[in-house]
């Protein structure tokens, strides 16, 4: 019984002498307070899927080396990132304090939201043809998310298999090769043709790039001195889109982005359109997988080996978020590209090509190094979709989907490209 009160006893004097050392010490408790009281919330729209959870993971290692700031993530992109929900956020003063923009002609639309970043220390940094979609006036407003490159992804392995000894780079060659696939019963594409970018944007690009000056062209279908109708390039990227579709996977309409990634990722298909941001895509599905870029052929000339090369997006600040929200986003993304952890995730986790000369991308994938050949061997095409009326490769992709489910003809096709660039440029 004696031991049983002094038990009490000691029980109480140790529960009252940690009441007395918070009590006297109170430090880190009022720390924890002090932490939650004037916690930061940043929301970012983050458009690209392929590495949201790459994506989540550097937002956690930023939040342990700033536990006041707490970032909430809203990860869009394929179908889904139409842009309608974040006008209207915007439009009612509630849009995410970072998000990102094509720059040129949505840079200009969006520009009354978009705060001046010119001040920010990696400009310096960053490659000087990079921040041209961006700039107005000399003044800065997006930060590149990084360069990218496409083309066609083919699987070296398969290609062997097939006994193809040559990359195709023209559209004869290309159809040569899928004949060789197909006789090696391999299914030649992967066509996820539910996906309206990939026909709006990638395909109908090449078509523009293939011009002899893709910006008088853009100019002259503005100005009505030009017609898609009758323009070569356009009835070429027909034909390559009919060998796609001749070589390609069963039901293209239905195909979304996630099942064409797992047709060429699993080996059911050996090629597919798309550029270097899939490489992590690829990696959680087939690590190692021996890859590589070919070219997009639209014809039998021989400028067509060359891949797309551009920055595709870039973060941007809301102008309309409040100044200590702001404040802390421009840290955000400063940290994202100037911290050895943001460059590590960057390269090896996000496979980015970076664009900036102070990050090193010796760890960013073979696809990354396949554009970074091309661009260096200056064997590139633009992206010229950022010159495009606002909403037209939109109505290029929904036009092309009518296409291949047989619901237009050719003629049909390149009248529907005509109406949709007039109705746009007049706007």
């Amino acid at each position: 019984m004696r031991k049983e009160i002094l038990y009490m006893l000691l029980i109480g004097t140790l529960s009252l002498s940690f009441a007395a050392c918070q009590k006297n010490n109170p430090e880190s408790t009022t720390k924890e307070r002090e932490i939650a009281e004037r916690k930061i919330t940043l929301n970012v729209r983050n458009p690209k899927v392929e590495i949201s959870k790459q994506f989540e993971q550097l937002v956690q290692a930023y939040e342990r080396e700033n536990p006041n700031i707490d970032i909430q993530i809203e990860t869009v992109g394929g179908a889904t990132d139409d842009l309608s929900d974040l006008k209207a956020q915007i439009a009612a003063g509630t849009g995410p304090d970072i998000f990102t923009n094509n720059g040129y002609e949505n840079a200009k639309l969006w520009r009354k939201y978009l705060e001046n970043l010119s001040d920010q220390p990696w400009v310096k940094n960053a490659y000087k043809d990079t921040l041209s979609p961006v700039t107005f006036n000399e003044e800065i407003y997006g930060m590149p998310i990084n360069l990218e490159g496409y083309g066609f992804i083919y699987n070296k392995d398969l290609f062997k298999q097939a006994e193809i000894s040559t990359i195709p780079k023209t559209l004869t060659e290309l159809r040569e090769a899928s004949e060789q696939l197909q006789k090696a019963g391999i299914t030649p594409f992967a066509n996820g043709y539910y996906e309206e970018w990939i026909l709006g944007v990638l395909l109908s690009n090449i078509a523009f790039a293939q011009q002899e000056d893709p910006n008088t062209f853009i100019k002259n279908l503005n100005s009505g001195t030009e017609k898609i109708t009758n323009n070569q390039q356009f009835k070429d990227i027909i034909d390559l889109l009919d060998l796609t579709i001749e070589y390609g996977n069963d039901n293209p309409l239905t195909t979304d982005y996630n099942m064409e990634m797992n047709l060429f990722a699993t080996g059911a298909s050996a090629m597919m359109l798309q550029g270097n941001w899939v490489q992590p895509m690829i990696d959680q599905i087939s690590p190692d997988m021996n890859i590589g870029f070919l070219p997009i052929p639209i014809n039998d000339e021989r400028k067509n080996d060359a891949l797309v090369v551009s920055v595709s997006n870039y973060w941007v600040v809301n102008k309309q978020s409040t100044p200590e929200k702001k404040k802390e986003a421009k840290k955000f993304l400063n940290w994202m590209v100037s911290s050895q952890q943001g460059q590590t995730f960057m390269t090896e986790k996000f496979k980015f090509i970076p664009a900036f000369k102070n990050i090193e991308s010796n760890h960013s994938g073979p696809l990354a190094k396949d554009t970074l050949v091309y661009y260096k061997e200056g064997k590139t095409m633009n992206s010229n979709w950022f010159h495009f009326p606002v909403g037209v490769k939109e109505e290029f992709g929904s036009s092309i989907q009518l296409y291949v489910g047989k619901q237009l003809d050719r003629d049909q096709l390149l009248q529907e490209f005509q109406k949709s660039w007039n109705s746009a440029a007049s706007q």
